[in-house]
């Protein structure tokens, strides 16, 4: 999940009514902010692991995820343009259905999602280490430099990061920049016969698989790519003209849609797909294979690094605010609402989730060490399309409500159903028949906010003779 940091009212504590944000967001500046949204660790991390599944037509399985993604993005452009406010899928859950505990589910699951995606673009990043200074380090070596660069993003998480819109647009053009070299090199591989075109029509599974399933399969995992364009709508309380979003998200996504089927096709074309599979910095390979006279492959690294950094940075603030957010909502233990006297940042909540993301890399560093960045990237896709299922049943159950924006945006009808379809469809067993880990470790997630939940519950009945419910769930964010 390439995320950025959710937006907030700011309180200024002298009992006035909260300041409102500054709208300062324009449509080439939301564009790029979504763009960047979307762009991030999965297209340099699973290209490779996607072609694996279905051997040289891996644009297949990109597009699939891409126009899944799109249906269910109509259904946030309804809800965003007809709610306003900066709080996403647990606002519009809370809205849909009025259950705290679903509305709680909800929130964890993406939160949940912003620990994996960390985790994901950690170990990318430690893997890109290692290839950018050509260190000999094993599987257990990069996990430690993941586990370290993990303990960086605390700590500076600790201090306090106020991220500017501007900085993610520099951010932005240096991820675009990484994926336009890697489209130029591989044309250039092509029109120099150094690269095999006629690669990316063949389908090939893995041992007795069928098609349909390989390509449901690398679907699921390839809409890890493509997430992103749901954290847009944190920026809605700062966009000048709210009624854009419809037309620059759709602009957003295409964009992305576009640039990731040319990376697909040059990437298979110009390496062979057992060496994509096996490496864990495919689109370095392609560099490395395309333009061997040139010193691209030493500076690549350091690009994608930069890339998913930023990435980690941003889902383990999003990660840490959310499950403070809940706190200060009394749905979860209130230690999680300490904060540092100095800095103001929420150290308990930050610590908690990095010691989660320290397990995930650990375990799945242990288990399957040949397929971490698959494994936990992959959850990421399972607990959003979870997430999103809601969502597109939300937004239908919403059309009778009449309390929003009167003017919003409409989606077709049929396409929140063909969302709900779609995203269950990829949630189950089918889609995973090789990645059972994926639900392990989205179950063991859940369970863990649902133990909080239950904790908080129980004391909050016992000691305070109070519920436990969301009081102001649109400003979770």
């Amino acid at each position: 999940m390439s995320d950025k940091e959710p937006t907030t009212t700011i309180d200024p504590g002298d009992g006035h009514q909260p300041e409102t944000l500054k709208r300062v967001m324009g449509p080439k500046l939301l564009l790029l902010f979504i763009v960047g949204d979307i762009l991030g660790t999965g297209v340099y991390a699973l290209t490779g692991k996607v072609a694996g599944q279905v051997g040289g037509a891996g644009w297949a399985p990109v597009i699939l995820a891409f126009l899944i993604a799109l249906i269910t993005a109509f259904s946030y452009m309804e809800l965003v343009t007809k709610y306003p406010q900066a709080a996403g899928a647990a606002l519009y859950t809370h809205k849909a259905f009025g259950i705290h505990f679903v509305t709680f589910l909800v929130a964890f699951a993406v939160l949940s999602s912003g620990i994996t995606s960390a985790s994901t673009a950690s170990n990318v990043f430690a893997a890109n280490l290692v290839a950018g200074f050509g260190w000999d380090v094993s599987g257990t070596g990069v996990m430690w430099i993941a586990l370290a660069f993990l303990t960086l993003i605390a700590l500076i998480n600790l201090r306090g990061v106020g991220e500017s819109v501007w900085f993610n647009v520099v951010l932005t053009l240096i991820e675009l920049s990484g994926l336009l070299l890697v489209i130029v090199v591989g044309f250039f591989a092509l029109g120099s016969g150094d690269a095999d075109f006629s690669r990316v029509m063949i389908f090939e599974t893995e041992g007795d698989k069928s098609v349909f399933l390989a390509v449901t399969g690398a679907t699921a995992l390839a809409f890890f790519s493509m997430v992103g364009f749901e954290d847009s709508v944190n920026m809605v309380e700062e966009t000048k003209d709210p009624r854009i979003f419809p037309k620059i998200m759709l602009s957003g996504l295409t964009i992305t849609g576009i640039i990731y089927v040319l990376v697909s096709l040059v990437t298979v074309a110009a390496v062979p797909i057992g060496v994509l599979t096996e490496s864990e910095t495919p689109l370095l390979e392609v560099v490395r294979e395309g333009a061997p006279g040139l010193p691209i492959d030493t500076i690549f690294p350091f690009m994608t690094m930069f890339a998913v950094a930023n990435s980690a940075l941003i889902n383990m603030l999003m990660a840490s605010r959310l499950l403070y957010g809940m706190a200060k909502q009394n749905v979860l233990p209130p230690v999680f609402a300490k904060v540092l006297a100095g800095r103001r940042s929420p150290w308990v909540s930050i610590i908690f989730t990095t010691l989660i993301a320290f397990a995930l890399i650990f375990f799945v560093s242990t288990i399957l060490p040949e397929t971490v960045t698959a494994s936990l990237g992959g959850t990421t896709s399972l607990l959003l399309l979870a997430v999103f299922a809601v969502v597109n049943v939300a937004v239908l159950i919403l059309r009778k409500d009449k309390s929003g924006n009167a003017e919003h945006f409409k989606a077709p009808t049929i396409l929140p159903w063909i969302g709900v379809i779609t995203c269950v469809f990829l949630v189950g067993p089918w889609a995973r028949l090789d990645e059972l880990i994926q639900y392990q470790i989205a179950a063991a997630l859940v369970g863990i906010g649902v133990v909080l939940w239950a904790v908080t519950w129980f004391w909050n009945r016992s000691t305070k003779g109070t519920s436990t419910r969301f009081r102001n769930p649109e400003e979770l964010s």
